[in-house]
C-alpha cells in the first residue's frame, strides 16, 4: 500500500487518516519539512519512506502494512507541540522524530501524556531522555547519540590537536546548539584548554560581521560552534570577506549539502563530528543502493530515520503487540535491534549504548572522515 503524505494541518491529517487502512501500523514522521532546516526534514522523509517500503515488501509487521504520516514542525518548539497534539488526537501511537532537541523536548511531554512511543533519529540533548527517566516516561527514546558522549569524544581531541591555539566556543542559544557547546567547552577545560571567548549568537541574522571582527581581534585560531548550517556558512563567508580564516569545528548539524551551498569555498576544511558513517556499514548496503537509485543521497540523518522505523517494527514483532509501552519495554530488554546503522542496544533510559564517532572534513562540496 502507498504511504500517506499529510501536511501540517488538521484537515490534511484527517484526510490522510481516512486514506489509510484501518489495520495499517501508523507511524508519524515529524521534522522540519519547511524552513531553513528543511534538508533535515527531507532526510527524515526519505529514510522513513524507504524503510516502510522495504518492510512492506516483505509482508509488513505481523501481517500489517506500515503507513506514514509526515508532519512539519519547522524545528520550532511551539509548532512541535502542536504537531504532537495532532498526532495524539489522530490516535497514532508511534513517532519517528523530532529532529531539533528544542522541538523534541517539549513535544515529548505530549507523547508521554498520551502513551505514544517517540523515537528521535537526531535530537542529541541529554535532557530529552534524562528528563523522561526522571519523570518515569518509558516511551521516550533516541536512536542517535547524546551531546555528552559527543563532547567527551571531541573535547579531548580539540584540546590535544590545538594545544597552544586560541579557541572560541560559540552557540546559537538553542537547546541543541547551546547544549552541545556547553558540553564541549567543559570537556576542553577538563583537558587543559581554556577558551579565549565564549558566547551565544542570535540565529537567523544575516550579518555576523561584528562577531567576525571580535573573533579576529581576539586572534581566534579555532571556533567550535554549536548551531546549524545557515549561521555557520554565513559566519565563514563573512570572515573570508574580511580576509580572516579560522578552523571551524561543528557538531553533527552540518552533515547537509546546504552547508556548502551557504558557505561556498569558505567552508573548505570545516570539521564536524558525526556518528560513524552508517552508509559504510554492510547492513546499509541494500538500503543505500535503493535510496540512491531513487535520486537521493542518504546523507546525514536519512539512515537514522530509516533505522527508527525498523526499530519500531521489530519492537512490535518482539512485543507481539502494538501497545507503545510494551513495544518500548521490548526494545529495552537488552537484546540487539538490527538496523541499517548497525546492531544497536538501548539502555534503560532509551538511549543507545556504545556510540562511535567520526571526525569529518568538508572539501569541495562533500565531506569524508579524516584519520584521527
Amino acid at each position: 500500500m502507498k504511504t500517506v503524505l499529510v501536511l501540517g494541518t488538521t484537515l490534511g491529517l484527517l484526510l490522510g487518516a481516512a486514506a489509510a487502512r484501518a489495520d495499517d501500523l501508523m507511524i508519524a514522521v515529524a521534522g522540519p519539512l519547511t524552513g531553513p532546516l528543511a534538508t533535515i526534514g527531507d532526510q527524515f522523509k526519505q529514510g522513513a519512506q524507504a524503510a516502510a517500503d522495504a518492510i512492506n515488501a516483505k509482508g509488513g509487521v505481523r501481517g500489517r502494512k506500515i503507513a506514514l504520516q509526515f508532519e512539519d514542525d519547522q524545528c520550532d518548539p511551539k509548532q512541535a507541540v502542536s504537531v504532537a497534539n495532532r498526532i495524539a488526537a489522530a490516535g497514532i501511537q508511534f513517532v519517528d522524530g523530532h529532529a531539533c532537541s528544542g522541538s523534541s523536548i517539549p513535544a515529548s511531554a505530549v507523547y508521554a501524556e498520551n502513551a505514544t512511543l517517540m523515537m528521535t533519529p537526531a535530537s542529541s540533548n541529554p535532557v530529552l531522555t534524562d528528563e523522561a527517566a526522571a519523570k518515569e516516561w518509558p516511551n521516550i527514546m533516541r536512536l542517535y547519540t547524546r551531546d555528552d558522549a559527543q563532547g567527551a569524544f571531541i573535547g579531548p581531541w580539540i584540546a590535544k590537536t590545538y594545544a597552544g591555539k586560541n579557541v572560541a566556543v560559540l552557540h546559537d542559544k538553542s537547546a541543541y546548539g547551546q547544549g552541545v557547546a556547553d558540553v564541549v567547552r567543559a570537556s576542553l577545560n577538563e583537558n587543559g584548554l581554556k577558551e579565549v571567548m565564549a558566547e551565544g549568537i542570535n540565529a537567523g541574522e544575516k550579518d555576523y560581521n561584528v562577531l567576525v571582527t571580535k573573533l579576529k581581534e581576539a586572534k581566534v585560531d579555532v571556533v567550535y560552534f554549536g548551531g546549524y548550517h545557515p549561521e555557520a556558512g554565513l559566519i565563514l563567508r563573512q570572515a573570508a570577506e574580511q580576509g580572516y580564516t579560522f578552523q571551524l569545528i561543528m557538531p553533527d548539524s552540518i552533515s547537509s549539502p546546504e552547508f556548502w551551498q551557504v558557505a561556498g569555498p569558505a567552508g573548505e576544511g570545516t570539521l564536524f563530528v558525526f556518528p560513524s558513517d552508517p552508509q559504510a556499514k554492510p547492513e546499509a548496503k541494500d538500503a543505500v543502493e535503493k535510496i540512491k537509485a531513487g535520486g537521493f543521497k542518504p546523507e546525514g540523518f536519512t539512515l537514522f530515520s530509516y533505522a527508527v522505523v525498523q526499530a519500531i517494527a521489530q519492537g512490535v514483532e518482539r512485543a507481539g503487540s502494538d501497545d507503545p509501552t510494551e513495544v518500548a519495554k521490548a526494545l529495552k530488554n537488552g537484546q540487539p535491534v538490527e538496523t541499517v546503522v548497525g546492531s544497536v542496544i538501548f539502555d534503560e533510559k532509551g538511549d543507545l549504548k556504545n556510540a562511535s564517532y567520526d571526525i569529518n572534513r568538508w572539501s569541495n562540496g562533500s565531506y569524508a572522515p579524516i584519520a584521527k
